[in-house]
């Protein structure tokens, strides 16, 4: 399994920012076993949470053993504390990078599929929200959304005022990411809007997977995103279990997303440390 941290210029974002592939490349076939077949990768494009970083999923999940045992390519890249949208002010188009411009220079860079129903956007939290609302904003590249624990506070965020001793849960925070909050509710930055965009101009919507857990205080925002998905017919799946807002929860939900709700190749074992011979 290659595991490759690279730096990359974006225009989106006028500077150099961190991203971590991993790619399952040089993975080799158990003795006796077939190699791979010469194609190009399926992706996940993974995005971190608030206060997060690129190498987040890989120190928090086991997501490089489940990207590897289903010849995933996984891409994960520093989003800031952005909330994955575009902030034009300070030139941070972040939902931009994350939607054309990374895509487009990963499938340059490294042999992945360019099919829409190969290529996927997941994230957890802040990255939860950016999965989701890069997903439905840019349909045509993503088929498959998985959004875990997502801070789904556009509505919220459109009703703030005033200050908070937690940065996170102030007005001036929103609008930095988020803008003019008056114009939140009837923009591209509100999944809801996007949805009902697309269903007017019967542009295809993503399935949607939204994960939860049963003691996290992002559950209720969740289950109303899951009831207004249903609501406008949208092929969603909706999971909860125990857990909090925690990595116990999301590695959980991720092994689910890849090795069961993704559209993957079958599991097949490699060589490697962990793995040295037929079970």
């Amino acid at each position: 399994m290659a595991f490759i941290q690279m730096n990359i210029m974006s225009e989106s974002l006028m500077r150099t920012v961190p991203v971590n592939v991993i790619l399952p490349a040089d993975k080799l076939p158990v003795p006796g076993e077939p190699p791979r077949e010469d194609r190009p990768f399926k992706t996940l494009y993974l995005l971190h949470g608030i206060i997060g970083s690129s190498i987040d999923w890989v120190n928090g999940t086991r997501i490089q053993r489940f990207a590897e045992d289903h010849d995933l390519a996984v891409v994960m890249p520093s989003g800031s504390n952005s909330f994955y949208v575009d902030q034009p002010e300070g030139h941070n188009y972040f939902g931009r990078f994350v939607g054309q411009e990374l895509v487009s220079l990963t499938r340059k860079i490294f042999p992945l599929s360019t099919k829409r129903e190969d290529t996927y956007i997941g994230g957890l939290s802040m990255g939860g929200f950016g999965a989701l609302r890069n997903g439905l904003k840019y349909t045509e590249t993503f088929s498959h959304i998985v959004c875990l624990s997502g801070a789904l506070l556009a509505e919220e965020m459109a009703r703030r005022t005033g200050e908070k001793e937690n940065f996170m849960d102030g007005a001036a925070y929103a609008r930095a990411c988020f803008g003019d909050l008056d114009k939140i509710l009837h923009s591209d930055k509100n999944p809801k809007w996007l949805v009902k965009q697309l269903k007017e101009q019967n542009r295809p919507i993503p399935r949607i997977l939204l994960a939860c857990g049963q003691e996290d205080d992002l559950l209720p925002y969740n289950e109303d995103m899951r009831d207004f998905l249903l609501s406008e017919g949208v092929d969603v799946t909706y999971q909860t279990g125990e857990g909090a807002h925690e990595w116990d929860f999301w590695d959980r939900w991720i092994e689910y997303a890849v090795s069961h709700w993704l559209p993957l190749e079958e599991t097949t074992m490699g060589l490697s440390s962990g793995h040295i011979g037929k079970k």
